[in-house]
């Protein structure tokens, strides 16, 4: 008896245990089927969607921390189609958006067959969507279910200068998306050109990534593991440069209504302080917007050329400015010294045939030279050079040479931290040789000697030019000119730009060439570019130009004692050096020392700017 008892109540408490689980359970099946929509929805998902989330691209600032590229926000609008309510009032879209109801069908219907598309897969309806634009339809947004806004940052230009310097980003093409290896992906955006280009890997940032549950109707259903393998986006690094955005602005100014360059540099650093083509153009023109194709398209078509970068790609005969090289280079090959004087008379006579310069008294020495800039003063020194080991020898003068020349930087990259820049034209033994065969009697002194006034084939860049002036300044060394002073992520700058580099001239002979370049302000073929109160030594160059008018060069640096920049100045078409180069040169150095232009030279100053010197001949309209 007492053991059939014990049975039933053992068996009572199994049957009210398992009746209390099975409560339990159909509770909970209960609350997760019909009560708990996050969990019914999480049942229903299919599928999980990869979103991309863009970082906020690296700023620029210059030498004193002033803003010179900022992020701005821009939207693309993203639909997916099956969500799109196929009663939406489309009229009503179409004028918030402000385009045509043929755009609204033309964007919303892609070929289903193809493997990009799908009607479940959100897909970009219509891209750079301006902050009005979106704030507009952002108040009507839930009124059209399946449309939503990506954020993407676009670039904004805080001082309207520096386009060429500063560059643009663009949508990236295929050619970049394969070379990215992963990086890029159709739609994002890439620098193209300028600092933008050079700096791309450190400007771009990192994406990152968001993980959501979908629905078969292509809805978000929630975060997938609650967001535990998203990737949040890593912001470009910042980079500070040795641009003057305030003096670049001002140089542009000096230079409105002409075509040509100025590059500004501190001799003791390297660092460029100012880097100028015209002509131009604001860098805002060329923000990612719905009406940049029209704008990119009126530039590419502009004859005088705006996105060809003058100061580092045109290359230019450099004219008399290079009569300091050949000084320096003659002197300590010994062929000259300072207190050498050679005949003048309005020319150099050689085999019947003048070849000309200005009317001046007799040339006793180097300084003088370089002060009145006489060319056959250079004729006879470039010849001394490449004639040292006899007439009948000259290649191997001409080696030396052009040994000598290349430490200065010329007939080589300078090796800037910018794309496209050209290394100029220093004619070798080789080259000549190709133009005057030796079987036809070769060449000798007299048939390259234009090179010593810097014409014939030598060419340089108006940064070489610069270079050169830093140079001087520094009396025999440069550091290789460069943009970019610092990285925010604590990345060092590359150590070739701050490498002493030599040009391997006792620095004794800086002396006489930079007091000819003195007086060649004070006393000589620039008295335009005389600054109150400052030395400057400078050197005008007038380039021969066979089709138009001669182009205008001039290169200093000031002071002349603890110099603070050095500057070059090309003005195409503007004759004489002293006119036009000189005074602008001048101009923006002062604005650099001082902080302002003197009263006296303000008339001056307005003229500059207020001169246009056309080089395109317009054609006759009919």
């Amino acid at each position: 008896m007492k053991k059939g008892a014990n049975d039933r109540k053992r068996l009572l408490a199994i049957q009210v245990v398992m009746t209390i689980g099975a409560f339990v359970l159909i509770a909970k099946a209960t609350s997760l089927q019909l009560i708990n929509n996050a969990f019914r929805s999480r049942a229903q998902a299919i599928a999980i969607d990869k979103t991309t989330t863009y970082p906020s691209r690296g700023i620029l600032l210059d030498r004193n921390g002033k803003l010179m590229i900022s992020n701005n926000p821009m939207y693309d609008l993203m639909v997916t189609y099956k969500l799109v309510n196929p009663h939406m009032d489309t009229a009503k879209f179409c004028e918030l958006l402000d385009i045509d109801k043929s755009t609204f069908v033309k964007n919303m219907n892609k070929d289903w067959k193809d493997v990009r598309f799908s009607k479940s897969v959100p897909f970009v309806f219509l891209k750079k969507l301006s902050v009005p634009t979106f704030a507009k339809l952002q108040e009507h947004l839930h009124e059209y279910p399946g449309f939503f806004p990506v954020l993407r940052n676009i670039r904004g230009y805080p001082v309207h200068a520096g386009a060429h310097l500063l560059g643009y980003i663009s949508e990236v093409s295929p050619k970049d998306i394969e070379k990215g290896n992963g990086i890029y992906s159709p739609g994002d955006y890439i620098g193209a050109i300028g600092l933008e280009k050079q700096y791309e890997k450190y400007l771009r940032g990192k994406k990152g990534y968001k993980y959501q549950l979908k629905d078969n109707l292509g809805r978000i259903v929630g975060s997938f593991k609650d967001g535990a393998q998203d990737v949040d986006p890593v912001s470009g690094s910042d980079l500070k440069t040795s641009i003057d955005i305030d003096l670049q602005a001002y140089a542009e100014w000096l230079m409105a209504g002409k075509v040509g360059s100025v590059v500004a540099i501190e001799p003791k650093s390297g660092e460029i302080l100012s880097m100028v083509s015209t002509p131009t153009y604001d860098p805002n023109l060329l923000i990612i917007t719905r009406e940049r194709g029209k704008t990119l398209s009126k530039l590419l078509k502009d004859p005088q050329l705006p996105f060809f970068d003058r100061s580092i790609m045109a290359e230019y005969p450099p004219g008399s400015v290079f009569k300091t090289v050949v000084s320096l280079i003659g002197l300590n090959e010994g062929v000259i010294k300072r207190n050498t004087g050679f005949v003048c008379n309005h020319g150099y006579f050689y085999a019947g045939h003048l070849y000309g310069c200005h009317g001046h008294r007799p040339v006793h020495s180097v300084d003088y030279a370089v002060q009145i800039s006489c060319n056959s003063y250079f004729f006879q020194t470039l010849r001394k050079i490449v004639d040292q080991y006899g007439f009948y020898n000259p290649d191997k003068g001409l080696d030396r040479f052009v040994h000598d020349v290349t430490k200065f930087g010329l007939g080589h990259k300078l090796g800037i931290d910018f794309p496209n820049e050209k290394s100029g034209n220093i004619p070798t033994t080789a080259y000549y040789d190709k133009i005057y065969p030796k079987k036809l009697g070769g060449w000798k002194s007299p048939a390259i000697m234009s090179i010593g006034i810097g014409q014939g084939e030598i060419q340089l860049t108006t940064l070489q030019i610069a270079n050169l002036a830093a140079i001087m300044a520094n009396r025999g060394y440069f550091y290789t000119p460069h943009l970019v002073t610092e990285i925010s992520d604590g990345t060092p700058i590359d150590s070739i730009y701050s490498v002493k580099r030599s040009v391997d001239i006792d620095r004794q002979y800086f002396e006489p060439v930079i007091h000819g370049m003195q007086m060649a302000v004070e006393a000589g073929t620039a008295p335009l570019a005389r600054i109150p109160g400052v030395t400057i030594c400078g050197k005008t160059g007038t380039v021969q130009n066979a089709h138009k008018k001669d182009h205008s060069v001039f290169f200093a640096f000031a002071p002349k004692d603890d110099p603070k920049i050095a500057i070059a100045v090309f003005v195409e078409n503007a004759g004489w050096g002293g006119s036009y180069a000189a005074p602008i040169a001048s101009l923006v150095a002062e604005k650099y020392i001082k902080g302002e232009i003197d009263p006296s030279r303000k008339a001056l100053e307005t003229r500059m700017h207020e001169t246009v010197i056309n080089t395109i001949e317009k054609k006759d309209e009919k």
